[in-house]
């Protein structure tokens, strides 16, 4: 059990792991950010339900505390590194942020910058340490190393220079090497989220606006949520997947009570828990 010297009045690190089902090692190695990541990405959905619902999203550390470990929902990246980052902080260890862009499925080249970005460092290395990237980031942190290829499990990761964009993480899918998301080296700080996490929430042509992103990893895989056109209504609905290594089962709620035992069944969210 981790043991804090000093307690916060509403905001503890104790609730935090417990709400991450977390009883591994607290020391500051890699070993111990890597099961913190691990557990994270396991137990706290990636989800944008608030922003469909069109709830605004405060990035204090308070708001977030409340929402995921209190209420026991999920977020978005600016949300999830966000809390994250504090808790590694209150931990130990040494923690920086950054501001990147994400680049898969984008239609131009530099889109602009909306993706938080932490950045852990442990005796002289850096390692991207990101739960906010629903299934498609590592499994574990990434050593902020140039080309260096880096396996975990079934997946496969790089971080590349980029004459523009800084550092570009990629994955190995399908036999090539595509873009995930990139940052550059320039400090940020809390304030210089508030603008991306406006666009993402409120501008009409930011993509959290009009689709379902619902996702948490598991042992055997990933469940995740997504839109799609039902062949029996022709309508848009929610599709629940669940992944177990080489299969996938589907299913498509009917009615509001599925959609809500879905979600707490694939993903630990209630949302009655959320007002």
């Amino acid at each position: 059990m981790y043991k804090e010297t000093k307690r916060e009045a509403s905001l503890s690190v104790q609730a935090y792991l417990d709400r991450m089902n977390y009883s591994g090692p607290t020391d500051i190695s890699f070993n111990t950010l890597k099961e913190l990541q691990i557990t994270h990405l396991q137990n706290i959905p990636y989800e944008n339900l608030d922003i469909l619902a069109k709830k605004p999203i405060s990035l204090s550390i308070e708001a977030i505390y409340d929402k995921i470990v209190v209420r026991r929902r999920g977020g978005y990246c600016f949300e999830l590194n966000g809390l994250f980052g504090w808790l590694l902080k209150k931990m130990g260890f040494d923690v920086v942020e950054y501001l990147g862009r994400w680049l898969k499925g984008e239609p131009i080249e530099v889109p602009v910058r909306r993706h938080r970005v932490p950045i852990v460092k442990i005796n002289g290395k850096s390692y991207l340490t990101d739960v906010g990237l629903g299934h498609f980031g590592s499994k574990w942190p990434l050593l902020l190393e140039e080309g260096l290829e880096q396996v975990q499990d079934d997946e496969k990761y790089r971080i590349v220079s980029h004459e523009k964009m800084g550092w570009v993480v990629q994955s190995f899918e399908d036999g090539l090497w595509g873009n995930l998301f990139s940052f550059s080296i320039d400090l940020v700080q809390p304030i210089d989220f508030l603008q991306p996490n406006w666009y993402c929430t409120t501008h009409p042509d930011s993509i959290f606006l009009h689709n379902t992103m619902v996702y948490r990893r598991t042992p055997e895989g990933r469940n995740t949520i997504a839109d799609v056109i039902d062949p029996v209504t022709g309508e848009k609905v929610k599709q629940i997947r669940n992944f177990k290594g080489d299969t996938v089962e589907t299913m498509v709620p009917r009615t509001e009570k599925e959609f809500l035992d879905a979600l707490k069944k694939y993903f630990g969210i209630e949302l009655n828990n959320c007002e």
